[in-house]
């Protein structure tokens, strides 16, 4: 995807310079606070971190002990110390998501003290920031389900988009989804949308207005985050990608032009894999694959393609050939607060790219150079890895997928 971040001379988007500017980058800070900060609740609540407790004959309802999550927040590599925890925790608090049960303690501390998710109490502050992004939320997820097809890669001047919808496609559905009376109205909440940074222009060139202009959602609600994100303060630098939010988590913060990922491969040797930028979606094919980005604007995405871990090419016909030397197996895997941990790549079939030596994937035993035969009981042989990068993303957190793997590989 060509740069598309800044309008050109006669553009009309104020927000991408001066007090604008700086408006946009808080509203983007605030978006990731608040997805973060729900992914991270939803994990507690599972995991049941929080519960109801009771001090002095009295019951707190669904609340947390701070020195206990800091333990948690440590033991799942959320957090490398306590003091880091802390800060995590404080970045949350100050965004008014996590609060003292009785409000007696603005900071929030490594001590045995009960906070709680205003969510879960009833008390988030519902400003107009905040209903916008939850409105752009609900649309989003709506958007993103399989039986959707409104969100298209499509080309305005020459330059390919992802996931991008027409405005006047957009009104209509907006209106037939009962999200708008009438087509006024949605054409109204489309500007709020815009005002408060949840959609834009594809090259941010032009406000919204109805017609066959391309937009998009400037964040992807769905990726994982990684709570070590709430601490960097720097302006997005890069647009997400659909591809592989899921796939690999980053071993370094810098946001320069290069950033690396880890592999695994059968034989366990580890493997640096080297994210470029390229200038053109274009080059990519097929068999390219697209890094997870932490950062929400309208940059372009950062390009993987490094070669190919298979030695030779493989044929759907090949695997399932009877007597062919591959053996199946069935895989459970529970994405945590990132994802599952791994790069799907190629077509027909596809096969696991990479995996992260960390993350779920590989404790469940998944491993390179495999290829990937089902999805949730969905045969994928003869797809590509668009599709089940797709399947997977609009899934379930828990997939399961059937692999089969060469018996000498």
């Amino acid at each position: 995807m060509e740069e598309g971040g800044s309008a050109g001379s006669g553009g009309s988007d104020s927000s991408t310079s001066g007090s604008g500017g700086a408006q946009q980058r808080e509203l983007e800070r605030m978006a990731e606070v608040l997805v973060t900060g729900e992914q991270l609740r939803l994990r507690l609540h599972e995991e049941k971190v929080i519960k109801d407790r009771r001090h002095h004959l009295k019951t707190y309802p669904n609340c947390f002990v701070a020195k206990e999550l800091i333990d948690w927040l440590i033991e799942h590599k959320e957090a490398s110390d306590r003091e880091t925890a802390i800060k995590l925790m404080q970045k949350l608090a100050d965004r008014g998501i996590i609060h003292h049960v009785c409000d007696e303690h603005k900071e929030f501390k490594d001590v045995k003290l009960f906070y709680r998710f205003r969510k879960d109490d009833g008390t988030f502050p519902l400003d107009n920031e905040v209903k916008a992004f939850m409105r752009g939320q609900r649309l989003f997820e709506k958007l993103m389900s399989p039986e959707n097809t409104l969100l298209q890669p499509r080309e305005e001047e020459g330059v390919k988009y992802e996931r991008t919808f027409m405005a006047s496609e957009f009104l209509d559905w907006l209106v037939q989804e009962g999200e708008a009376t009438t087509r006024k109205e949605a054409e109204q909440l489309c500007h709020r949308l815009m005002e408060h940074g949840i959609i834009q222009h594809v090259s941010n060139k032009h406000p919204f207005v109805d017609s066959n202009l391309l937009y998009q959602f400037r964040m992807n609600f769905r990726r994982r985050r990684r709570l070590m994100e709430l601490l960097n303060e720097k302006s997005p630098s890069s647009q997400e990608t659909h591809d592989s939010p899921f796939c690999l988590r980053k071993q370094s913060h810098d946001n320069r032009k290069s950033t690396s990922f880890m592999s695994v491969s059968p034989s366990k040797e580890i493997k640096i894999v080297s994210a470029v930028r390229r200038s053109s979606m274009s080059s990519c094919g097929s068999s390219g694959y697209f890094s997870s980005s932490p950062t929400l604007s309208s940059s372009p995405p950062v390009l993987c393609n490094p070669k190919s871990v298979l030695k030779r090419p493989v044929t759907s016909e090949e695997l399932l050939t009877p007597g062919a030397p591959y053996a199946r197996k069935t895989f459970t895997i529970v994405g945590d607060a990132v994802g599952w941990g791994f790069v799907v790549r190629g077509s027909k079939p596809c096969h696991i790219q990479a995996v992260d030596p960390s993350g779920p994937a590989a404790a469940a035993g998944m491993k390179v150079c495999q290829f990937v035969v089902s999805v949730n009981g969905l045969n994928v042989l003869h797809v590509d890895y668009r599709t089940v990068s797709n399947l997977i993303l609009t899934g379930p957190r828990t997939i399961v997928m059937e692999v089969m793997e060469e018996l000498e590989c």
